[in-house]
Parts: structure tokens; sequence; C-alpha cells
């Protein structure tokens, strides 16, 4: 999975929403991307769009919670550009005291030690390459609590911390640690996934909000963040909507 000549940038969840678009953006942006997601058909068909689209892509079936196939998949890079930590998601919207443990389980699995499989495993190639970029997708859950949202708050904060301490363990090494932390954003999946598939609360989250961000307007910021130069690291960058002042203060045109 190396190309002489051409920087090599890992996504993780890319087969829907932020991850795909990251993949094209990326591509686009001239690397060859190497798309990751436990729906192989879903991200064997967006490397050959993106094939078509005269870029260079792969895909990699991958369940980033499962470190001996991380492990496995890590093997094939001797250097690597760029690896963008976007698989995770939020389960459940139920108060500390009823919410369930299995679902905080598998979202800090996700969230939390996915990300840190794949940083661990990919790291030896991202300082190799003498200019590493990791990117963490996290949240602006992880930045500030609200009702209902206590486990994807924890694991989000989870993730974030993970970040900022990464960044202060690696300095000196040629690899920068950039967060990037989304806050609404309207998915095909995100809010659908959340409410086990239930579509009237799914859109409930989104009610009267003009324009939440798109997956495409946060790659475009992971992208921009990416391509600095070397030596300048976007330590943190929350990106909201307009109408969106905080986790709690939305404006809504009902």
């Amino acid at each position: 999975m190396t190309a002489a000549g051409t920087p090599i940038a890992v996504i993780t969840g890319a087969s829907s929403g932020i991850g795909a678009a990251t993949a094209r953006q990326l591509a686009a942006a001239g690397y060859r991307v190497v798309l990751t997601a436990r729906r192989k058909d879903r991200i064997e068909a967006l490397a050959a769009e993106i094939n078509e689209a005269g870029h260079q892509a792969t895909a990699y079936a991958l369940d980033v919670t499962d470190r001996a196939a991380v492990d496995e998949f890590a093997t094939a890079f001797r250097t690597l550009a760029v690896l963008v930590n976007n698989a995770g998601g939020a389960l459940g919207a139920d108060p500390v005291a009823t919410g369930d443990p299995e679902d905080w389980r598998r979202m800090y699995e996700v969230n939390v030690l996915g990300t840190l499989h794949m940083t661990q495993a990919l790291l030896p190639a991202l300082t190799a390459s003498g200019d590493g970029t990791v990117v963490v997708l996290s949240s602006t859950a992880g930045h500030s609590t609200y009702e209902g949202g206590a486990g994807y708050v924890a694991a989000k904060n989870g993730a974030r911390v993970l970040a900022e301490t990464l960044r202060l363990e690696i300095v000196g090494t040629p690899v920068r640690v950039i967060e990037v932390a989304p806050g609404m954003v309207k998915t095909d999946e995100f809010a659908t996934t959340r409410f086990r598939g239930d579509t009237d609360k799914a859109a409930k989250v989104y009610a009267g909000v003009a324009e939440p961000l798109t997956a495409d307007d946060v790659a475009d910021t992971i992208t921009w963040a990416c391509t600095r130069p070397p030596h300048v690291n976007i330590d943190l960058l929350v990106v909201r909507p307009r109408a969106q002042a905080s986790n709690t203060k939305v404006h809504r045109e009902l």
C-alpha cells in the first residue's frame, strides 16, 4: 500500500458521512487514500468512484476495535502521511440513571479504543514519513456536556484527551496531532443510528435548523488542516453551523 512520491492517507469509518467525504476530498488534494470500515461493499464502491475520477483509492475492510486485525493492517505501511481517526458514533440518548451500559461500552470501544488501536499501530509509519499527521475526530460533545448525552460525551472526552496527551508525548517528532470537533452535522446515518433506526426522532434533531453542517463541510476542514505547511499544527478546530451557539443553544425556525 505504498506509492512512490504520493502521500498516503488512511481514513477510518470511510463507508459513509464524514469519513466518505474526507476520503473524496483528500484524494482530490493529491493523497492516495486507503478507506477502512466494516462495510466492505460501501468502501469498495467509494474506492471505485474515486479511482474513476482519476485519483487513487484502496478499500480495506477493517473493524478498528479488533486489535489483531488493526496490527495486521498496519504491516502494509512503511510510511504514512495522514491517519484520520473518524470511526465513531453515538448510541442512545438516555439519562445517566437509565442508560444502557452496553451502549456506553460500545461507544467507548469504537470512539476511544478504536482511535487508540489505529494510532498506536500506525504511529511508526507516520513517524517514518518525516511529516506525519494524526487527525482525531472528536465532537463538541467532548468539550461540553448535555442532558441525555453522557455516554457519548464521555467517549468523545476520551478521544479529546487522547489527542491532547499524544501531542504532549510526541512533541519533537515529525508528527502533528490535530483535533477536529464538529457540532451539529446532518448526515444520512448519525442520528438514525443513535436512535436505532427511528427516523422521526432523528429528524427532530435537525428540525427548524436552516443549515446544519454537512459531511463535506467537516471534510473541507479536515483537508485544510492536513494540507497546512508541515510546521503548522492546528491543535483544535471547533466547527459549528452558524445556527448553533453551543450544544444546548440552537436557533430553530419553527
